[in-house]
């Protein structure tokens, strides 16, 4: 695997460097040796917090774990990251554009436990155009997380999500 790895308010230093790449090392059997993985250690106050990202193609692994410890975190995030593999592995892997990017053993492998996602409930609802501000003023009305929107500016179907801090997201596609 090869790992970029990034400080913001924070130095990587060696020993950071070393448990990064020692802990998140071990996902490297889950993966093909060129995987790329992002790694993001922040700090702000006494928070600790990195941010795992690994492309793969057609979808992107990712977690974040904080804490008030850095070494805490790695372990932390190193788990999460498995537990997904583990997880969504038939998932990932039935698309088959992502196989490339795992490991032939990990594809193989067969006795991770497999739990089946299940749909419970269908909604359906009218979309209409609308600026991302009132889609957020609806979403708050409704009580819901996210809210799904069509952009009165660009036409697009959009998403905007509330973040934590009380602020908000938008997710827009790509031309």
């Amino acid at each position: 695997m090869k790992f970029v790895i990034v400080g913001r308010n924070i130095e990587v230093t060696p020993g950071l460097r070393d448990a990064v790449e020692d802990k998140i090392g071990k996902l490297e059997k889950y993966f093909n040796p060129d995987t790329e993985v992002h790694v993001t250690l922040s700090v702000e106050k006494d928070r600790q917090k990195i941010e795992v990202t690994i492309p793969v193609k057609g979808s992107i692994i990712r977690s974040e774990q904080v804490s008030n410890d850095m070494y805490v975190s790695i372990d932390l995030v190193e788990e999460i990251i498995e537990r997904q593999l583990k997880k969504y592995k038939t998932k990932i892997v039935d698309k088959q554009q992502s196989a490339s990017a795992f490991s032939q053993l990990f594809l193989e492998n067969d006795d991770l436990d497999d739990e089946e996602i299940k749909i419970v409930r269908t909604k359906k609802f009218d979309i209409k155009p609308m600026y991302p501000e009132d889609a957020c003023i609806q979403m708050e009305l409704l009580g819901h997380s996210f809210f799904v929107f069509i952009n009165a500016e660009t036409d697009q179907v959009n998403v905007v999500y509330k973040r934590k801090g009380d602020t908000y997201g938008l997710i827009e596609p790509e031309a």
